[in-house]
């Protein structure tokens, strides 16, 4: 496979002496996090601050890997750099405008009997995850209902796009899940750690997975906001027959997995 490279992206890499694979894994950057040893390999991840050719600096993440392969369709036997599924993903989620994190490159070289791969992604500037900013929210007090809302709404429609094109995450967390708001109160959201998805062949299969998940992990949030999330999520100003029957269902599976205890302390509402 020929690496990828964003053409955006070619001036500002070669600007900083990382035009080239070699580059690229010899680059010398602390861990944003430890190196994962498993599968036979090692996986790591770097946050790197690069200059920029007009002056300012920008900030990208520095995947690498060596001998941490995964099987997948295209590599039954062997398998394939866990990478390679995950820059697959990016590609087809933002070929379905479903908004997620912008590759800036991708390759794979094998050095001796080592196989290597590099994945780079953008900085989410200005983004928070859904879990450090409700953490957030919890400690200091939540902000008016109605900028709740609208971060709910960013997140409902994000996860509503994907699963109109077949797509299950498969651990849809809240801290997978970033927003920003502008000035104006607008508000974006984009989704993360894109390795596990799956195509389904039914939108609900999608739904009762990833909002299980993120119902079960979004246990701070109101019963009132909880409610409203889902109506947003399916379009509706009322709970159909079959909104009804979906909410019981992620109940029920909140039940059989033992996973429905309260938590100790619930968002703050601050009255605007």
């Amino acid at each position: 496979m020929k690496d990828y490279l964003n053409e955006r992206w070619r001036p500002i890499l070669a600007h900083n002496g990382l035009s080239d694979f070699s580059a690229l894994w010899q680059h010398k950057a602390d861990w944003f996090e430890e190196p994962n040893h498993r599968r036979g390999g090692w996986s790591g991840v770097s946050r790197c601050e690069l200059s920029l050719p007009e002056g300012g600096k920008c900030a990208i993440f520095l995947k690498r890997q060596e001998n941490h392969r995964a099987r997948i369709w295209t590599h039954p036997v062997r398998g394939a750099p866990t990478f390679l599924r995950e820059f697959n993903y990016i590609m087809h989620y933002r070929s379905c405008g479903v908004p997620t994190l912008e590759p800036v490159y991708f390759g794979m070289h094998k050095e001796g009997k080592d196989h290597r791969a590099i994945l780079i992604t953008e900085e989410l500037t200005g983004f928070v995850s859904m879990e450090d900013r409700v953490q957030d929210w919890l400690k200091n007090g939540a902000p008016p209902r109605k900028e709740r809302l609208r971060h709910l709404e960013a997140v409902a429609t994000l996860l509503r796009k994907m699963h109109d094109h077949g797509i299950q995450h498969n651990c849809f967390f809240p801290k997978h899940v970033f927003t920003r708001m502008d000035s104006a109160g607008d508000v974006e959201a984009r989704v993360i750690d894109l390795e596990k998805s799956r195509w389904r062949p039914s939108r609900t299969i999608c739904a009762i997975r990833d909002l299980y998940t993120l119902n079960h992990h979004s246990l701070c949030w109101s019963t009132s906001d909880r409610l409203w999330f889902f109506k947003s999520y399916l379009q509706t100003n009322r709970l159909t027959s079959y909104a009804k029957w979906l909410w019981r269902t992620i109940e029920k599976r909140s039940v059989r997995k033992n996973r429905v205890t309260r938590p100790v302390v619930q968002l703050r509402v601050k009255f605007s």
